[in-house]
């Protein structure tokens, strides 16, 4: 009966009961998800296929997901029914939670392969982060014009635009205090969810600096220009439908735009304090491309015969530290920047990598298990895919389906040739589609929680701490990701994938 379920809810519901036991044997004895040590096999399509070697670990019981799940639970519920303690204590709930799994791994399942690529991705991505925000932070730019609908939709086009150049945590970091300023005696929570689910995230769907997951795909072998050219044309449709929603929603905000009655006159010009510090934005984004893996004469750590970056991550730290040193202080008092914003998700994100180890590793072994390859389908990927990168981070998650989805067919996500013509299409049946699925669902699907995806978080807390009071876990999925991302998600697959 189980078999009959949709793809996509049977990859959802081996996270909680652990994979069947083909697919158990197989994380044992074989791949799982991210681990890339080869054998070449000649497979099915002619071509050379490489599987992954035994690690010295075993599969995760289903019941380690429980402090995942705790650590979402408490984040959606700590700030509104338990706010005091959860302000205070929340740094050590996250770590408690990590610090219990990583444990587990290492002295039950003799596992160290996991923490330790748990722990190279969260050093990843806080270090991009806090570059990022601390950066942009010394960046002031004050609009002096009426905070109209159009004026705004214009601002949220620009930052979807620019994305796209400076990832989705830079545009977000660079614009939301300029749009928060903008309508200042008109704010309210729609805008600044609709900045999450445009800037922060649907936005950067076009080249792989835009988001975290695109970014992982070209580093694994997908080309730069294979986002732009496939996801240029649901990227459209997506931040059109929004706009106009946004629209509607902004047309029908009575609050004045100005202070009381009186009148107010704009310059309508836009002023700009702090412009040094866009050179230590390009220096983090050049710094990105340092990846040992793409460039053989960058310095790594070798660890199980695998290459993990560290002077990119030292450059982007050494660029947080400089940059907020010699910033223009004007820009930083202007902007009432403040660290809390990029601790807090500093804290949180170790919990969730962390405990999400567990998560992906069941879900991943059972889509690239034989009975989880009869599931894998463009329309599975995309629903699964997103489903999960709602929930989890998107980044790994986007890493986990394709390797499912490259397994399905005899591929390996290790193999760079497997990756390219992944993405080709020609050697694989309908790879191109799938891997469409994939990327367009990571990226879409991030906005559908505060922790799908990094800036999501941040927005929120930069936007509480200018007292704007934002919806909770539950009331944002609730009050906007159902009524608003859902129903645009659906159009996206039926428009896209549904019927292909």
């Amino acid at each position: 009966m189980i078999k009959k379920l949709p793809g996509f809810i049977l990859l959802l519901f081996s996270l909680f009961v652990g994979p069947p036991a083909m697919a158990t044997d197989l994380v044992e004895n074989d791949s799982v998800a991210v681990t890339t040590d080869h054998d070449q096999l000649q497979g099915e399509h002619g071509i050379v296929e490489h599987v992954d070697e035994e690690h010295d670990s075993h599969a995760p019981p289903g019941w380690t997901v429980i402090p995942f799940i705790t650590l979402l639970l408490m984040i959606a519920t700590g700030p509104l029914f338990y706010e005091h303690f959860w302000h205070k204590n929340y740094p050590k709930v996250a770590m408690g939670f990590a610090a219990l799994v990583v444990l587990y791994y290492l002295f039950v399942l003799g596992n160290t392969h996991s923490p330790v690529h748990a722990l190279a991705e969260y050093v990843q991505f806080i270090s991009l982060l806090a570059a990022l925000y601390i950066a942009s932070g010394g960046i002031m730019i004050d609009i002096d014009k009426k905070a109209t609908p159009l004026a705004n939709v214009m601002l949220l086009l620009l930052g979807a635009v620019v994305a796209n150049l400076i990832g989705t945590t830079g545009a977000s970091m660079l614009l939301i205090r300029p749009f928060m300023r903008l309508n200042k005696t008109r704010i309210k929570a729609y805008h600044v969810i609709f900045f999450i689910f445009i800037v922060s995230n649907i936005g950067g769907s076009l080249t792989p600096i835009g988001d975290p997951p695109l970014f992982l795909g070209f580093l694994k072998g997908v080309p730069f220009f294979w986002t732009l050219v496939h996801n240029v044309v649901p990227w459209a449709v997506a931040v059109a439908i929004l706009l106009v929603t946004f629209y509607w929603f902004d047309s029908n905000n009575k609050s004045n735009y100005g202070l009381g009655d009186e009148e107010i006159t704009y310059t309508n010009k836009i002023s700009l304090i702090g412009g040094r510090n866009f050179f230590w934005l390009a220096l983090v984004i050049a710094s990105v491309f340092l990846d040992p893996n793409v460039l053989p004469w960058v310095p790594a750590i070798v660890f199980e015969g695998q290459k993990f970056s560290f002077l990119r991550e030292i450059i982007m730290l050494g660029v947080a530290f400089l940059s907020f040193k010699l910033a223009n202080k004007k820009a930083i008092d202007g902007n009432e920047f403040s660290f809390e914003p990029i601790r807090e998700v500093a804290f949180i994100f170790v919990g969730i990598f962390g405990t999400m180890m567990p998560a992906l590793e069941l879900v991943g072994g059972f889509a690239a298990s034989p009975e989880g390859a009869k599931m894998i389908s463009h329309n599975t990927l995309y629903w699964g895919t997103g489903i999960l990168s709602g929930f989890l981070d998107n980044a790994p998650t986007y890493i986990n389906f394709l390797t499912a989805a490259l397994a399905a067919q005899g591929g390996s996500i290790g193999q760079l040739t497997d990756v390219v013509a992944f993405a080709e299409g020609g050697v694989f049946q309908d790879s191109v589609l799938d891997l469409k699925a994939i990327s367009v669902a990571a990226v879409f699907f991030g906005a559908f929680t505060y922790i799908g995806n990094g800036p999501n978080f941040m927005v929120k807390s930069i936007a509480e701490q200018i007292g704007l009071k934002m919806p909770s876990f539950f009331g944002y999925i609730i009050r906007f990701s159902i009524p608003f991302l859902l129903p645009l998600l659906f159009v996206i697959w039926l428009i896209f994938f549904a019927f292909v």
